[in-house]
Formats: C-alpha cells, structure tokens, sequence
C-alpha cells in the first residue's frame, strides 16, 4: 500500500468515498476497511476515539489496505499533529471560518516551510514501513490532507479566501451543521434551497482554487448525487447509524 494513497488517488482526478466511523472500536473500523472502503474516518469531535484508541484504529485501518482519517475537535491543531504522527493521512478539522483559521490549521499540519508541524511521526513511519526520515519529511506535506470544515455563514463568506490559503488541500462540506446555521438554528433541512445553493458554491470554490470538494453524506443515494455535482471526496453514512439501521431493519423481518 502506498504511502500517502489518499492524496495519490485524490490528485489524479478519483472520487474516494469513505466510511464515517464513531465507536471507537478497532474492529469496527477494519471490517469497514476491508469490505473496500477507500478511507476510514475516525471521528474525534463527536465520536468517542481518543489518543489510545486512535492509535488502534489507524492501524486497523491502515492493515486492512484503507487511508486512514481523523476529524478533530474545533480548535485542537494540537490533535491535528499528533493525529498525523500516529499515522492519519488525513484530518478533517471543523470550524474553519476564515483564512487565519486556516492558516492555524496549516501550521499545525505542515511541516516548513508551509506551516509548523513539530517533527515526531514514529508511528506514521512505522505504518508506512519508511526508515529514513527524510523520505517521510519530503512526502508528507504533499501526501498529508488537511480538509478544512465549511459549516456556517461566516466560512461560506469566506470559503473562496480559506480555499485560497496555501497548504489547504480539501474544502469539506459538514451539511447539518450548515443548514443549521443557515436557518438560524430552526432547521437542518440539507435539502433546503439556500442549503443546496451553499454546497454547490462551497464545492465551486474548492474546483476554483484547485482543491478538493469534499462532503458528508447520510446514505449513499446522497453519495452518489454529490458525486454528479463535482464532489471527489465523500463521506457516506456512519458506522453507529448502520449498526441501528441493521438491527431495525432484522428486527422488522422478525417481527413481519
């Protein structure tokens, strides 16, 4: 497996869908890799990873052949290096709402001269099976992602400035929360016309800059029409909502 796989298929033109995981269960996260899903997102804003079960999962991740990813929480650029360290090959940091927040973001994901990212990526090696540290250093600025959350008024404002900061790789669409802030917190209807009109805008101004538009989707007919509209990175349902969806749909049968 390479060893930056995410960026390489990204950057030739493929649209990479990946699992949204919550749990923080290792096994979890390698079952969805190896029924291949090209990515694995391990989400440590709302979900229940932490370091020690990050450290698991990206290497459950990585052995069953997928790239592993890591969502933030708002404002952690300390996680965001650390998270790289221990192998991630992409994060997905939330609330980006400017061009200084993304700055920031850059900073803790990049090494020089790009940004400031502190040398230390033991694990990410490890994984990666590199020894020297200057292979790993010479690869990672370009093989790393930083996607960059656009979920509020201030960030679709500004979405063509953040898209525009160098060392941004990806602008990543959070629907809930935008259609939420949209509506001044009485909706989150994404099918909303001023939501849909958000998106696409979000998704010119990645295609503009020449980054990545990426997207959270619930289901994979969403999926798939995001894709149609220009969408190359896309996140499709979560391992806790297929896990009930499963149950209900068994128990349904069983009781039918």
């Amino acid at each position: 497996m390479a060893a930056f796989s995410l960026a390489e298929r990204l950057r030739v033109g493929e649209t990479v869908f990946s699992a949204w995981t919550t749990l923080a269960s290792p096994l979890v996260v390698e079952a969805m890799a190896r029924e291949g899903f090209g990515a694995v997102n391990l989400d440590a804003q709302h979900g229940m990873w932490d370091v020690g079960t990050l450290i698991a999962g990206i290497g459950a991740v990585r052995a069953a052949g997928a790239a592993p990813l890591v969502r933030v929480p708002p404002e952690d650029f300390g996680l965001v290096s650390r998270a790289l360290d221990l192998g991630a090959e992409a994060i997905i940091a939330p609330m980006i709402n400017t061009a200084a927040d993304a700055r920031r973001f850059v900073a803790a994901a990049k090494y020089p001269p790009l940004g400031e990212r502190s040398w230390g990526p033991v694990r990410a090696m490890m994984l990666q099976g590199q020894t020297t540290a200057t292979d790993y250093l010479r690869e990672a600025n370009a093989g790393t992602l930083t996607m960059a959350m656009i979920e509020t008024p201030a960030a679709l404002r500004n979405a063509a400035e953040i898209a525009g900061t160098p060392g941004i790789d990806c602008l990543f669409v959070g629907p809930y929360d935008l259609a939420t802030s949209l509506s001044e917190g009485k909706a989150q209807d994404i099918t909303a016309a001023e939501v849909e009109r958000a998106v696409d805008a979000i998704c010119a101004a990645a295609a503009k800059a020449g980054k990545i538009p990426g997207i959270y989707c619930r289901d994979p007919a969403r999926a798939v029409a995001m894709a149609k509209r220009g969408f190359r990175f896309i996140a499709v349902a979560s391992d806790l909502n297929i896990f009930r969806e499963g149950t209900a749909a068994i128990l349904n049968a069983l009781k039918n």
